[in-house]
């Protein structure tokens, strides 16, 4: 699960966040800031049994040599570009532009070690680029090197339908965000997966069947741990009866 949605309990008690973590039944984290005290996250995921999939980092900034020695102590292989402004995703010009800067980190991500994807929120399927989503645009330009992480919920609020989106990206699709919600407006609570409106068994039979099932609440109206617990139960579930 993706450690944004437990920022807060994570400032007071990271040590025993992470223990909850285990407890529920994740094995796998996925961090947000891995520069913010590598040993130290280290050595809780050595005791807690928790290890990770992948982490957001600002490699497009002049941080990214940080991020790489962070990931290095941590055991990271993996780190993807958790958001591009929106004007960038307006036109034709800008989608080029983001397409050349990820493929230039992806080659200086190789050289450290690291694979490099790229997160959406809602701006990349909500503007269009000669009629498609500009997300499916940048997909076409991107090198191989580069693959996408598909947050389902800003999908869903961007406006398209997210089976179809999958089933048109593919194998460009090596992660995604799991949440759920309303899915109208971006400001609304979250609410544990398989509470809200998103098609989730839908969603995860139309991925790729490799593809990290990395669950995330940005916010949320209830209790978060909670809420992970619940998603976490829902989720695995479903990954049985398939």
């Amino acid at each position: 699960m993706q450690l944004y949605s437990v920022r807060e309990q994570l400032t007071a008690d990271r040590g025993g966040t992470l223990r909850r973590l285990a407890d529920i039944g994740y094995r796998m984290v996925e961090p947000y800031d891995p520069a913010h005290d590598p040993e130290g996250f280290r050595a809780l995921l050595d005791e807690t049994g928790l290890a990770v999939c992948s982490t957001h980092a600002p490699v497009l900034t002049d941080a990214r040599e940080q991020v790489a020695s962070a990931a290095a102590v941590i055991g990271i292989d993996t780190v993807i570009v958790p958001a591009i402004p929106a004007e960038e995703f307006a036109d034709s010009d800008g989608v080029a532009r983001t397409a050349r800067r990820l493929n230039d980190t992806a080659a200086w991500a190789a050289g450290h070690g690291l694979r490099l994807g790229y997160h959406n929120h809602h701006w990349e399927l909500a503007s269009k680029v000669d009629g498609r989503p500009a997300l499916e645009v940048l997909a076409d330009q991107l090198s191989s090197e580069v693959f996408l992480e598909v947050d389902v919920y800003w999908a869903a609020v961007g406006g398209v339908d997210v089976p179809d989106l999958l089933a048109r990206l593919g194998d460009r699709v090596e992660y995604l965000h799991v949440k759920d919600g309303p899915a109208v407006n971006r400001d609304d609570p979250m609410t544990a997966v398989g509470a809200g409106t998103l098609p989730i068994p839908d969603i995860l039979a139309a991925a790729p069947a490799d593809a990290w099932r990395v669950v995330e609440l940005d916010r949320c109206a209830t209790d978060m741990l909670t809420a992970l617990d619940e998603s976490y139960q829902y989720v695995s579930g479903l990954e049985k009866q398939a």
